[in-house]
């Protein structure tokens, strides 16, 4: 346990799902939001470090990420065929806000039944983070800006009420590169947060959790959550639009955003199965073990405090070009069972 600079709002002690008298706003929003990593009555399997794990199907989660990304834009084109109308920006915002707080749910309550059949990483040792007392409502501060700040900017800068359908045929491209990317930026401010103190003082809170949940993805203060939740993305969107001269219009963005979402609560399940990082580019990496899998995050937090390895989120190809790779201890090569295959559930 590290005792730097402990202040009593840095406990990570959860009592609060069972004592109501301690319940505002923000915890009666989390119970009824019901994305939690797990069921309160019922238990989760443990498994040696040694037990194989199973892989997780790529193809399943693209699968189940497009078709997330897609029914918006169906519906918004629904409207303009009945309506004949165009959707006004703050009613794009709308939809698209809704949108991705209703696939994030989604996603964590799939999570969710996945971990009571697969079981966590080092769960033989350390159960998951539950979100702290001291914490509720950071956590639903989080949650907000999170599914709101990226909507918010995405329809600001690429929607077109004129021009209502934006999908264009460098889609593939701009999946295939928007991680990698975004994970270039992310590794240059990410490691900056554990080597700079100007920037470790904001970092320190989202390393409080050594076990993290989706709930606790973006628990973290203001300062760090705005750098990822907005700084981030928009220097890899002008990265690949004014750089690479592609076109990043709103729906191409939109799927984008979609798969990091996905990848983010993803890399903080802690889920027991082997599964690279979704993004068209995941076999190509791979061959150059520049792959990112869960454990590899898990790690982050588990052993990472100001010094650290695993920086990326997305990919390991900064990790690996600059030499900060941990190695895998559940999910190393002779540990994973391809015959067993696990497909991300469609709902």
């Amino acid at each position: 346990m590290h005792l730097e600079g402990r202040r009593p709002r840095d406990s990570m002690k959860s009592t609060w799902r069972n004592d109501k008298s301690q319940w505002g706003f923000a915890h009666k929003f989390l119970i009824t939001l019901d994305a939690f990593h797990q069921y309160p009555d019922q238990e989760v399997p443990v498994h040696a470090k040694t037990d194989p794990l199973p892989a997780l199907s790529q193809w399943s989660t693209h699968r189940y990420i497009l078709l997330r990304a897609l029914w918006p834009i169906a519906l918004q084109y629904l409207y303009i065929a009945l309506t004949g109308w165009r959707l006004h920006p703050v009613g794009a915002f709308l939809l698209y806000t809704v949108a991705m707080q209703l696939n994030s749910i989604r996603e964590v309550k799939i999570l969710r039944r996945l971990a009571h059949k697969y079981g966590f990483l080092d769960g033989d040792k350390h159960e998951r983070d539950q979100v702290p007392d001291a914490g509720v409502d950071k956590v639903f501060w989080s949650v907000q800006m999170t599914t709101t700040i990226r909507p918010m900017f995405t329809i600001f800068l690429a929607y077109r009420s004129k021009e209502p359908f934006s999908l264009s045929w460098w889609l593939p491209l701009e999946l295939a590169l928007y991680s990698v990317v975004l994970d270039f930026w992310f590794y240059l401010y990410h490691r900056g947060c554990h080597e700079l103190d100007g920037l470790w003082k904001y970092h320190r809170t989202h390393h409080l959790t050594k076990h993290p949940s989706p709930l606790l993805s973006s628990y973290a203060d203001s300062e760090q959550e705005f750098l990822e939740i907005a700084l981030i993305p928009l220097l890899t969107y002008g990265t690949l639009k004014y750089v690479f001269g592609l076109p990043m219009g709103f729906h191409d963005w939109w799927i984008c955003h979609e798969y990091i979402i996905f990848a983010e609560a993803f890399g903080h399940s802690g889920l027991r199965v082997y599964s690279t990082t979704p993004s068209i580019v995941s076999p190509l990496l791979k061959l150059f073990r520049c792959e990112l899998v869960v454990e590899d995050h898990d790690l982050h937090h588990r052993k990472g405090w100001r010094k650290s390895q695993n920086y990326g989120k997305q990919t390991r190809l900064w990790d690996r070009i600059f030499g900060t790779c941990g190695e895998r201890i559940e999910a190393a090569d002779s540990n994973i069972d391809y015959n067993n295959s696990v497909d991300f559930p469609l709902w």
